[in-house]
């Protein structure tokens, strides 16, 4: 179980070494998430077009360790972009990957670009 979760570690992008080009900006809902595979990882992308931001996390969630998070509800917690898990409504931040529920584990979240009409994720 948790050799899937040691596959996700957030990346900086400071640290970026190459941009992945998911796909075009209209295969990815509004104000939803969408699954992308980047080489042997599932990456969740959310379109947060209420606040004119992307955002990308690992797909998985570390609770029930369920392929899941691209189809959760994404909102804002005081100021927080955040994702809830559909299966138990666990959040976790956009920006940093933090559960904002106060428990241990959190999420991996990579850098987003947009550019002419395409969706990047950054990686190592």
């Amino acid at each position: 179980m948790n050799s899937i979760l040691e596959q996700y570690k957030s990346v900086p992008e400071s640290e970026v070494k190459e941009w992945f080009k998911a796909a075009p900006v209209s295969k990815f809902p509004e104000n939803g998430g969408a699954c992308v595979k980047v080489n042997d990882k599932q990456i969740a992308v959310f379109n947060f077009t209420a606040e004119g931001k992307w955002y990308a996390s690992q797909n998985v969630c570390p609770h029930k360790m369920e392929m899941v998070l691209s189809r959760g509800m994404i909102g804002e917690d005081c100021g927080t972009p955040k994702i809830a898990c559909p299966l138990h409504k666990k959040t976790f931040s956009l920006e940093t990957g933090e559960n904002l529920n106060g428990e241990d584990y959190s999420i991996a979240v990579f850098p987003v670009k947009v550019e002419d009409g395409f969706v990047y994720i950054g990686t190592r």
